[in-house]
């Protein structure tokens, strides 16, 4: 770790990643913590990060995610769209700590509203990496976000809930009773059919899950799958207008990736694919390098 010139953080609503960097942008190891936003009071952040980093301080610290929030570390306030990803310029100081700890901030847009936070450094680094990109960049997770690219500008996003419905429904709704372990891939691709086709028939169609597990013997398994069919499917027909003939890139954990994926594939969609700790690195390290430059 000698070799180590600044930590990267990606501080998330339940977890604490630190990656110990180089100046030009090295993984030399990684931490990670429970000790998310979330479980935290404004007193909390600095032992937590001492805790899981402080043999490495007083090296400098690069943040992105939750940390900057309102009810975070140090608020860094909303960058408005259209703009280029937040940066070097945006970032907020942690006042009151003799560490030198910059946090980066979120994007917002007025109409329709919407914010994200830690994606925008997820996009910097996909933009960083494919300078000439032009189209959308989704980010599937708890919040998808569908991010409109253009000059290397975010232009305009949208945000669904999926990944959060999909939790509740499979877990504290009655379909819990029907929804089990493994996948069915014909089940999901069937879901998705069904929303593209009549996606104001949502409701309607998640109860059928469970009257089918009831009469017809549905498993565990294909239930599991259409629910995310039916979700995912509700969701491409609200984002139509931002995958509709657009070159689209998927950033975000291989599985779920994998079933947008696949998902538009189905409507003649190619996607590319980038994961999530990757971009997050790249974005952060172009940072930090516009703050503190990079070693010869």
């Amino acid at each position: 770790m000698q070799d180590a010139t600044w930590i990267a953080v990606d501080w998330g609503t339940s977890h604490l990643r630190a990656w110990m960097m180089d100046a030009r942008g090295r993984v030399l190891g990684h931490r990670d913590s429970a000790d998310g936003m979330g479980g935290l009071d404004p007193e909390g952040f600095e032992p937590a990060l001492r805790a899981l980093i402080g043999d490495m301080l007083p090296l400098p610290v690069l943040a992105c995610g939750m940390v900057g929030s309102r009810q975070g570390w140090a608020e860094a306030p909303y960058s408005a769209v259209p703009c280029v990803p937040p940066s070097a310029t945006e970032a907020v100081q942690v006042p009151a700590t003799d560490l030198d700890v910059r946090i980066l901030p979120g994007v917002k847009q007025d109409k329709p509203a919407d914010v994200m936070r830690g994606e925008e450094t997820q996009i910097a680094g996909f933009i960083a990496l494919n300078p000439g990109f032009d189209g959308v960049v989704a980010l599937p997770g708890t919040h998808t976000k569908w991010v409109q690219i253009s000059a290397g500008e975010i232009v305009s996003f949208r945000t669904a809930m999926t990944g959060e419905m999909f939790a509740l429904l499979s877990s504290q709704s009655v379909l819990r009773h029907s929804v089990g372990d493994g996948w069915d891939e014909a089940a999901f691709e069937a879901g998705v059919g069904q929303m593209l086709s009549r996606p104001e028939a949502l409701a309607a169609s998640l109860f059928s899950l469970r009257a089918e597990s009831l009469l017809d013997g549905l498993g565990g398994a294909s239930a599991r799958a259409r629910l995310s069919g039916l979700l995912i499917g509700a969701e491409l027909a609200a984002m139509r207008p931002y995958w509709l003939g657009q070159q689209v890139a998927l950033v975000g954990a291989q599985a779920l990736s994998n079933a947008y994926a696949t998902a538009l594939k189905a409507q003649g969609v190619p996607t590319l694919m980038a994961g999530a700790e990757e971009m997050t690195l790249a974005g952060l390290t172009a940072a930090y390098t516009k703050i503190y430059g990079e070693a010869a």
